[in-house]
C-alpha cells in the first residue's frame, strides 16, 4: 500500500504545487494586469511561437538520433523511428509523474527493439549525466556574463548579516552532509550511493564509446536547440523583443529549473520568467505573458507528439 501511496504523492503533489502557483500569481494580479496578459496573448507574433515549437521538435530529432550512439556501444542497432516515438512517449508521461518517461523509455524499448530494461536504462542514465552537466556549464556561463547584475541583486536585498548566516549554515549542512556521506550506514544513503555510482558508470560508458565525439556534438546540439527555441519567443512579443542573449540564457536557465519543480513546469514556469525579466526592467504583465505563452505552446506540443508517438509506435511495429 505504501508503495502506490508513494507513486500517487509523487503524481500530486508536484500537481498542487503547481496549481498553488497559478493561483498565486492569479491572485496576485489586478483587473488592469489580468487584461494586459489577456491584450499581450491576443497581439503576440505567433509566427515566432510556430518557429520554436519547429525548433523543438528538431530537439525530439537529434535527441532520437543521439540515443543511436550509446545503444550501438552497448552493442544494440534500433530503429530511428522507435527511439523517436519512445521519447515522445516519455516527455508525455514526464508530464505527470516526474522523471516515469526515463522508465517509460526503456520499456518500451525493451517491448519493440528487444533492448534489455537494464541496458537501455543504462543508456538514459548515461544521456542524463551529460545533459546535467551541460546544463551546469550553461548556468555557470550565465553568471558569469550576468555576474553584476546579480551581485548587485543580491547585495541590495539580502542583508551582509543574513549572508553571513546563509554561508554558516551552507558549511554546517556541507560538513554534516560529508560526514554522514562516508560514515553512516544508513539505508536511505547506501540507496543514494547505488544511485550516485550508476551516474559515474554511465558517465564512464559515455567517455569510452566510439562515437562520444559524436555523442557530444549532438548533446550539445540539443541544448542549443532548447536554448534557440526559447529565443525565438521573446519576439512573439515586443517589449521582451529587444532583451540582451546574456538576459535571455537567465531565463533560459530559471525556466528549465521550474520544469522540474512542478510537473512540466506548471505555475512554476511562467514565475520564474516574470521574476527574471522583471530584474532587467521588462514589466512583470510582458514577463508573465512571455512565460505562459512559451509554457502552453511547448505543453500543447509535449501532449500531442506524446500521443501521435503513443499511437504510430504500435502501427509502425505492428506491420512487421
Amino acid at each position: 500500500m505504501s508503495y502506490y501511496l508513494k507513486k500517487i504523492a509523487g503524481l500530486v503533489i508536484p500537481l498542487l504545487i503547481g496549481v498553488a502557483l497559478i493561483y498565486y500569481q492569479y491572485s496576485s494580479l489586478s483587473a488592469e494586469q489580468l487584461e494586459n496578459i489577456v491584450r499581450y496573448f491576443k497581439n503576440a507574433n505567433y509566427n515566432f511561437v510556430f518557429l520554436s515549437l519547429g525548433i523543438a521538435l528538431f530537439g525530439y530529432w537529434v535527441r532520437a538520433y543521439r540515443w543511436r550512439y550509446s545503444l550501438n556501444h552497448l552493442g544494440y542497432s534500433t530503429k530511428f523511428y522507435n527511439n523517436f516515438f519512445t521519447i515522445g512517449v516519455a516527455y508525455l508521461l514526464n508530464l505527470t509523474i516526474p522523471r516515469s518517461g526515463e522508465v517509460a523509455r526503456a520499456v518500451l524499448l525493451k517491448k519493440y527493439e528487444n533492448v534489455p530494461f537494464d541496458k537501455g536504462f543504462g543508456s538514459i542514465v548515461a544521456e542524463r549525466v551529460v545533459d546535467l552537466i551541460l546544463f551546469l556549464l550553461f548556468v555557470f556561463v550565465a553568471f558569469v556574463l550576468q555576474f553584476n547584475t546579480i551581485s548587485d541583486f543580491i547585495f541590495t536585498n539580502i542583508s551582509v548579516s543574513t549572508l553571513v548566516t546563509i554561508g554558516a549554515v551552507a558549511l554546517i549542512c556541507g560538513i554534516g552532509f560529508l560526514f554522514i556521506w562516508f560514515r553512516s550506514n544508513w539505508k536511505i544513503v547506501n540507496t543514494i550511493k547505488e544511485k550516485f555510482n550508476g551516474l559515474i558508470e554511465g558517465m564512464t560508458s559515455v567517455l569510452v564509446m566510439k562515437d562520444r565525439w559524436k555523442f557530444l556534438f549532438f548533446s550539445f546540439l540539443i541544448w542549443f536547440s532548447y536554448l534557440l527555441m526559447f529565443y525565438v519567443c521573446i519576439f512573439a512579443i515586443p517589449e521582451t523583443s529587444n532583451i540582451s542573449f546574456s538576459t535571455v540564457i537567465m531565463g533560459f536557465i530559471f525556466g528549465s529549473v521550474a520544469i522540474g519543480f512542478t510537473n512540466g513546469g506548471i505555475g512554476a514556469y511562467p514565475i520564474s520568467i516574470q521574476t527574471v525579466l522583471l530584474l532587467y526592467g521588462i514589466h512583470k504583465d510582458a514577463g508573465a505573458a512571455l512565460g505562459w505563452i512559451i509554457w502552453t505552446s511547448q505543453t500543447l506540443l509535449t501532449i500531442t507528439i506524446g500521443l501521435l508517438s503513443y499511437l504510430f509506435i504500435y502501427i509502425f511495429n505492428k506491420r512487421k
